[in-house]
């Protein structure tokens, strides 16, 4: 990216005071704990990822992996408000993304707050489909909307090609 763009990585447990404190000031009830982020920044298959500006901490994701589960879950994702409007959240979706697939997962799963105009603007520009809601999901009562992204391309009936047809058997002539 250019000079001052978001550059995404693997976090590091280095990084866990800065994600802790973005998180705790993104959300004021129903955040992910200091312990748990301690936790996922150790494990095994690294599911937080973190976007960087001038090597600041800009905003993060975490990715649940559900073991043997079809989808990727966005568990967390945050964007510092220093930083709002310069392509983090967009970077971190992509990376996302980019992590289920490796990850071998055919959709991205996420939820997010009825009210949060901004984060859902972002999700369906980033082709996240609406597919349900979860009523009373939130600590003050408020409801979740369900997100979608497909991963693995379906193909269109366009793209399939004519449709097949038996060739007729031809008759071929005796001499």
């Amino acid at each position: 990216m250019d000079k001052g763009g978001p550059v995404v990585r693997a976090a590091v447990l280095d990084d866990l005071d800065a994600i802790t404190r973005l998180e705790y000031d993104s959300f004021p009830e129903d955040r992910v704990s200091r312990r748990s982020l301690r936790y996922f920044l150790t494990a095994p298959h690294r599911p937080v990822l973190v976007a960087t500006i001038d090597d600041e901490i800009a905003g993060y994701a975490l990715v649940a992996l559900r073991k043997g589960g079809r989808a990727a879950r966005i568990y967390s994702i945050a964007v510092d408000a220093r930083f709002a409007r310069r392509g983090v959240g967009s970077v971190l979706l992509q990376a996302c993304e980019k992590y289920a697939r490796l990850h071998g997962r055919a959709a991205l799963t996420l939820e997010v707050r009825y009210d949060n105009a901004a984060a859902i603007a972002l999700y369906e520009k980033s082709a996240f489909d609406l597919f349900g809601e979860h009523s009373d999901y939130y600590a003050d009562g408020a409801t979740a909307l369900r997100y979608r992204k497909a991963l693995v391309p379906r193909p269109h009936p366009q793209d399939r090609g004519p449709p097949h047809r038996p060739r007729r058997a031809r008759l071929r002539r005796e001499r």
